[in-house]
């Protein structure tokens, strides 16, 4: 008999009910994914367990690996968030007595009868981060909880779910009481423009990005010069100035959609002051895959120690993101019509290939259909981030499955952006076997 197919809203009332209800006297063990969307996710759900006197532990992780999820006490209720949707078969088979997921990315299984999950992929895969799922099944528990949606935003913006703003999100832009400007996707918006562009990555701008010199150019093109030594910020900017800097941008970007380097810049009210939304969640990215999500989390609670500390890894992780796309561009690839596969070995750190990948995707370099695939060492492992130009085409993640139901591993993600984890000894298993697949997928087209 078919499962009701119940509204998003509806679902996540009944499994905050059911939360309340089991982990009454019960010790919560909570378990988040280190990426913005986790850590906002892993910091809301956190304060809202404090005001109900919750007993509970807390664990930020790169990966839901199988050897983790065995090893995890059988007796606590366990809250995996922004994570476990692809991990539905070790779960069920490990013992875990309690378990509740708020979840966004894709499911390919039945849903085991001991798992309450929230998860749009089951209600028309509708776009919601984990973040806002977790701000609304919070909200929930306490209407008190409203407090975080601020953060609920920065965990959109960080995995690019700001152009899809339903009536969920929209409910949740206007609890955190978000400010809006249309402009230049780049970021700081509230820092000077020059250091703004200097240090842009998405959207990457060809001989401005990391060249100060090439800044410059720019500027004086579009007749911007500082005033007392300084530049103005972008949310400065008039619209006659904005204008000619968008126009610039995309001479030097021809390729470029203008969709992807022109939006709503989000302004938020943090440390009472009001910030770029896009900045805040870089800089919480930055912490976590830095080895920090300690500093992250304290970002995300506005505890005035970790603001610096985040600002220097922020910088610090700027710095990696260039040198990693310089890397690649230098470096030889793997190249047919349709797709590229990059492996960076131990020259990107595996917690930034992510990132770069997804740089790549939303650059001018690859056409719209095109499958990107990087890979990096750590360990005895390799990470591996695949994505969808364009997000039009192949399933990245159905792609990645199919390898990895032949070399082992373990996978998750979404249509477009996916990724997953092999043994180093299967490198080049791996890569002769997407090669072959990809090369299969664009015969089919």
């Amino acid at each position: 008999m078919e499962k009701e197919v119940k509204s998003l809203e509806l679902e996540i009332k009944l499994v905050a009910e059911r939360f309340l209800q089991k982990s009454k006297n019960r010790e919560i063990q909570v378990i988040s994914h280190f990426d913005t969307d986790g850590i906002t996710s892993a910091t809301i759900m956190m304060q809202a367990l404090k005001k109900l006197d919750k007993k509970f532990s807390l664990k930020i992780v790169k990966s839901l690996e199988k050897e983790f999820i065995y090893n995890l006490p059988k007796n606590k209720l366990t809250l995996f968030l922004d994570l476990a949707s692809g991990s539905l078969e070790h779960i069920s088979k490990s013992g875990l007595e309690e378990v509740f997921i708020i979840d966004h990315h894709e499911i390919d299984r039945e849903i085991p009868l001991n798992i309450n999950i929230i998860n749009p992929e089951l209600h028309e895969k509708q776009k919601m981060s984990g973040s806002c799922l977790t701000y609304l099944f919070c909200k929930q528990l306490n209407p008190e909880n409203k407090e975080f949606a601020k953060l609920a935003i920065l965990g959109m913006i960080g995995d690019m779910l700001e152009k899809e703003i339903d009536k969920l999100n929209h409910e949740i832009l206007k609890d955190g009481e978000v400010k809006r400007k249309r402009g230049l996707l780049s970021y700081p918006s509230t820092r000077p423009i020059n250091r703004t562009l200097e240090f842009c990555s998405n959207p990457y701008i060809p001989n401005v990005t990391g060249k100060t010199k090439g800044v410059l150019d720019l500027l004086r093109e579009i007749g911007l010069s500082p005033v007392n030594g300084k530049y103005k910020s972008l949310v400065e900017l008039d619209d006659k100035e904005m204008s000619k800097l968008v126009t610039a941008v995309l001479l030097r970007n021809p390729k470029a959609a203008s969709e992807k380097i022109i939006g709503n810049i989000f302004l938020i009210k943090f440390f009472n002051k009001l910030e770029d939304a896009r900045e805040l969640s870089a800089t919480i990215n930055a912490c976590s895959r830095l080895g920090e999500p300690e500093t992250a989390i304290q970002l995300c609670m506005e505890i005035p120690k970790a603001k610096k500390r985040a600002q220097s890894l922020h910088i610090k992780y700027r710095q990696l993101i260039i040198s990693g796309l310089k890397f690649i561009s230098e470096t030889e690839k793997i190249e047919k019509n349709g797709f590229v596969i990059i492996n960076a070995k131990d020259k990107i750190k595996d917690t930034i290939i992510g990132t770069i990948t997804s740089i790549l995707s939303n650059s001018s370099l690859y056409k719209d259909g095109t499958v990107i695939t990087t890979m990096a060492h750590y360990e005895d492992k390799i990470k591996i981030s695949a994505r969808g130009v364009g997000k039009s085409g192949k399933n990245v993640r159905e792609i990645l499955s199919h390898v990895i139901k032949i070399i082992g591993g373990e996978v998750g993600g979404h249509e477009f952006a996916a990724g997953c984890i092999i043994s180093k000894e299967k490198e080049q298993d791996f890569i002769d076997n997407l090669k072959k697949h990809l090369e299969i997928e664009v015969v089919k087209i």
